[in-house]
């Protein structure tokens, strides 16, 4: 039911207004969502630590097990776009529902899956859903929380993504060792049973639903194009390795910006006619947009870099067990968390950009650290020892990915935050995805073809640093390209705000532009 008065009910938001600063629920909704947010990234990395055990138990072939990481991947990053526009569309609560609800039946299908083809098809089916649920997390948080508590918002969402960062491996890790009921890795899948459906019934309950003020339309011709482009692109990047980058897949890659090219000039005509574009172009004349679009697309490619060779490191070269690797990344995770928290609700208030760049700096820092260390002990470099370097990156990392999403949405009307947060999503994604696929580059091209157990684990230590010093080179990349971000959020702002009426005149100022509805 569309609410069309001012309700009785405190906690229901009002038209052309957020809701109420003293609205409980809001903060209800953000746990809910949150949590769905944490089982997406937990759901990323978890399966990559039971693909041994899938092997052996689903007596899956190699090409399957590169799908059963792929179709998710590809799935979630084409339709991110598409997914935020749809909540514009349709309500970011209900599409949140419709994602979130779909993701559980897809994971209750991956872990009752009889052959791989079944895993695969699931998987591909999960990517989907959460190519629907994961935008409509900073949408609802963009739409429900008024611009002075977004920074306490965006720095909890920052601890959430160090958590599911390395908590992923580890819960994986501790799943497939314990081999519950004596399903193997199946539980890995069943774990968002229960999360999930709680997600599904309390989102139910206390989120309230927003979408943009006024009638758009669905531009199928744009999502047509949108799956095309990033297809093109990701899937050449995703299995290149496996294939031995053959020349279809650098055709494929350049036939995307292409793609992209003509995707440009119909949205843009396609704004001009109907004003309902897939991807609202008229975000990227806001330069705290553009530019944090830039920074995330650039600290994906890091990230997806550091990951995969990180666990190729620890569990091929060295040969540690999973459960080994997966505690060792404790400490970075606990510092991105506690730094993320930090960052927006104190650091950032009162330094800015800096604070962003110094977490680059930091991140730089780690990484050199990392790599004498690794040279330094070699194969017989002790967990504890990796902690310094881990803490000081994960420190880094903190301070940089809370404050870099209040950064790009800061300044982006609500009416197009579905559409802006698809497009957030999506470049981590694809920026993800060209890391992954620089690591046969910078990784896999310093290990020779052929080695024999005693040169394996050199080598690996050897293809480690070199890659590492990339990730270090990317992020002076990334330092540089944080001086077109705004000198002060809007959390800043918000904070300076405070005490003279600000958050009457946000308010005030954002009447006509959100239309907010609540079901009964």
């Amino acid at each position: 039911m569309t609410s069309t008065e001012i309700p009785s009910d405190p906690s229901v938001g009002t038209p052309g207004a957020q809701p109420a600063a003293g609205d409980r629920r809001r903060w209800l909704a953000l746990a809910i969502v949150m949590t769905a947010a944490f089982m997406d990234l937990v759901d990323v990395t978890i399966v990559n630590i039971a693909i041994p055990s899938i092997e052996r138990d689903a007596g899956a072939s190699v090409s399957q097990i590169q799908w059963i990481t792929a179709g998710y991947a590809l799935a979630f990053a084409a339709g991110l776009i598409t997914g935020g526009r749809l909540g514009d569309i349709h309500g970011r609560k209900r599409l949140f529902l419709i994602g979130i609800g779909g993701f559980t039946l897809a994971s209750a299908l991956c872990g009752f899956a009889a052959n791989p083809e079944m895993l695969v098809a699931s998987r591909i089916l999960q990517g989907g859903m959460a190519a629907m649920m994961v935008p409509q997390v900073l949408s609802i948080v963009h739409a429900t929380f008024p611009a002075h508590e977004r920074g306490k918002v965006f720095g909890l969402f920052g601890a959430i993504v160090g958590l599911g960062a390395v908590s992923g491996p580890l819960l994986g890790a501790l799943l497939t060792e314990w081999n519950l009921w004596g399903l193997q890795w199946r539980p890995i899948f069943l774990i968002n049973l229960p999360v999930g459906i709680a997600g599904l019934l309390l989102g139910s309950r206390f989120i309230t639903e927003s979408k943009a003020p006024r009638a758009l339309k669905l531009d199928l011709v744009g999502v047509a194009l949108v799956t095309l482009g990033l297809t093109m692109l990701l899937y050449p990047l995703t299995r290149g390795r496996e294939l031995g980058w053959p020349l279809w897949g650098y055709v494929s890659m350049a036939g995307a910006l292409v793609v992209f090219a003509v995707l440009v000039a119909y949205e843009r005509r396609k704004a001009v006619r109907d004003g309902s574009p897939l991807v609202e172009l008229s975000l990227f004349r806001v330069k705290s947009f553009a530019a944090g679009i830039a920074v995330q697309t650039v600290f994906g490619i890091a990230l997806g870099v550091f990951f995969l060779v990180w666990t190729l490191y620890m569990q091929t070269g060295l040969g540690w067990s999973p459960l080994r690797a997966g505690l060792t990344g404790v400490p970075f995770s606990i510092a991105v968390s506690t730094a993320a928290g930090l960052s927006v609700q104190q650091l950032v208030p009162r330094f800015g950009r800096k604070v962003l760049q110094a977490g680059a700096l930091l991140m730089a820092a780690g990484v050199l650290l990392y790599i004498w260390e690794s040279g330094r002990y070699g194969l017989a470099i002790a967990s504890w020892q990796m902690a310094l370097p881990l803490i000081v990156m994960g420190v880094g990392m903190g301070l940089i990915v809370a404050p870099l999403t209040d950064a790009v949405l800061s300044d982006v009307p609500r009416e197009h935050a579905g559409s802006a947060s698809g497009l957030i999503n999506t470049v981590q994604q694809m920026g993800n995805a060209l890391g992954l696929g620089l690591v046969s580059v910078v990784f896999f091209g310093e290990i020779g073809d052929r080695l024999t157990r005693s040169q394996v684990g050199p080598a690996f230590v050897n293809a480690f640093q070199h890659a590492l010093g990339w990730v270090a080179g990317v992020m002076g990349v990334i330092f540089l390209l944080m001086f077109a971000l705004p000198v002060r959020s809007g959390a800043r702002a918000a904070e300076e705000g405070a005490g003279d009426g600000y958050p009457e005149r946000v308010q005030e100022a954002s009447a006509g532009e959100e239309e907010l509805v609540t079901v009964r």
